[in-house]
């Protein structure tokens, strides 16, 4: 199990983690079980700066935590998640036009403004995170975001027939995934209470519309969007529980 833990380090992060074998695409696969889990390292990477800084400036904290989640991941979800912005509004609802669009690695004006409006939700619910003290909400958010990621591959067709992400949706261990996020379920349940199954609630319809909009649009989802996804779900779930919590 270690192998596919490594790979998705290695694919959701910039942590410099060797990898000293050739990965196969049953490995790649299984890697996913493993997405969520790579959430909480970048949660508790988070809580760990805070513990360092309890005292700093609520804005000043929320910033640096910011500028760590977004260096840890290499931007890799807010690239897809611009790409995705820039396909929504420029393909004019032609499939064929949106997947071209997400491959042009230029950037237009609606993937600059989704991308400053996400990173500014984060940094405004990140302030009052560092205020009210509850540094617990720094591991919850990353491990929700990848969490999406694997209910969206377990639920949807991936439509490119090629790329490391086929090999990701292709072998990945349904039985397994789908247990790790009962897991997750219950325990933000039993941990938050009303709050979790509000949250859960919430971000369950957010995702089923979101899963709807793609299976429309492109009868399934592709890198671009399930980093998109990520980013969404990272972005809501840091919302509402700041609501609940203030």
């Amino acid at each position: 199990m270690i192998r596919p833990f490594v790979l998705a380090l290695v694919f959701l992060t910039r942590i410099p983690v060797p990898v000293w074998f050739r990965p196969q695409p049953e490995e790649w696969g299984r890697s996913v079980f493993f997405f969520p889990w790579v959430g909480l390292v970048i949660g508790l990477m988070m809580a760990s700066l805070y513990a360092l800084f309890p005292y700093a400036d609520p804005g000043v904290l929320a910033a640096l935590l910011l500028t760590i989640w977004v260096l840890t991941t290499g931007g890799l979800h807010l690239d897809g998640l611009a790409d995705a912005a820039d396909a929504w509004a420029g393909g004019a609802g032609d499939r064929d036009r949106i997947l071209a669009i997400m491959k042009d690695p230029r950037s237009g004006p609606m993937a600059v403004v989704v991308t400053v409006l996400v990173l500014l939700a984060k940094f405004a619910t990140l302030q009052v995170v560092v205020e009210y003290g509850a540094w617990k909400v720094l591991l919850w958010v990353p491990v929700l975001g990848r969490a999406a990621i694997l209910l969206m591959l377990i639920t949807t067709p991936y439509v490119r027939p090629y790329g490391i992400g086929m090999d990701h949706a292709g072998y990945l261990p349904r039985i397994p995934c789908i247990g790790i996020l009962l897991v997750i379920a219950v325990v933000t349940v039993l941990e938050l209470r009303w709050d979790g199954t509000a949250l859960l609630s919430a971000l369950g319809i957010g995702f089923i519309l979101l899963r709807q909009e793609l299976l429309k649009r492109l009868g399934g989802t592709t890198g671009d969007t399930l980093g998109a996804s990520c980013e969404l779900i990272e972005a809501a779930t840091l919302v509402i529980l700041v609501l609940l919590i203030s």
